[in-house]
């Protein structure tokens, strides 16, 4: 839940790296939250049946729409790309297929253009 809290900490910040570790739980945690939304909506009749979406799923991913953005730029400057590769989405298929690749691969080690290695800090940290 810490590194939920972490990327929403850096709601709007495009700059800098993200581990693997805080992306992918990010992750993890939006889509159960977004699955509990689901099942509440239903319960509640909030959905839409025509549309399949449901008031309060539909708030949140709006809520997380930004830092999910920032958060997936932070994890491709963490293998030296640009936040620009975010636009691959557009193709259909291929270019989801390639940014999970992205965010699958381990992080530059040491400094890169974007920054300090995260992994490298927290170890500093962690190891007093």
């Amino acid at each position: 839940m810490n590194w939920y809290l972490e990327v929403l900490k850096k709601y709007a910040v495009f700059n800098g790296r993200a581990r693997r570790k805080e992306y992918w739980f990010f992750i993890l945690f939006s889509t159960v939250v977004s699955f509990i939304l689901s099942i509440l909506d239903n319960l509640i009749g909030f959905i839409d049946y025509n549309s399949g979406l449901g008031i309060l799923g539909g708030i949140y991913s709006l809520a997380i729409l930004i830092p999910s953005i920032a958060v997936s730029v932070r994890r491709l400057h963490d293998i030296n790309r640009s936040g620009w590769w975010m636009l691959i989405t557009f193709i259909p298929v291929i270019g989801l297929i390639v940014l999970f690749v992205f965010a699958c691969l381990k992080g530059t080690e040491g400094e890169n253009k974007y920054g300090d290695d995260p992994l490298e800090q927290e170890n500093s940290v962690t190891s007093f």
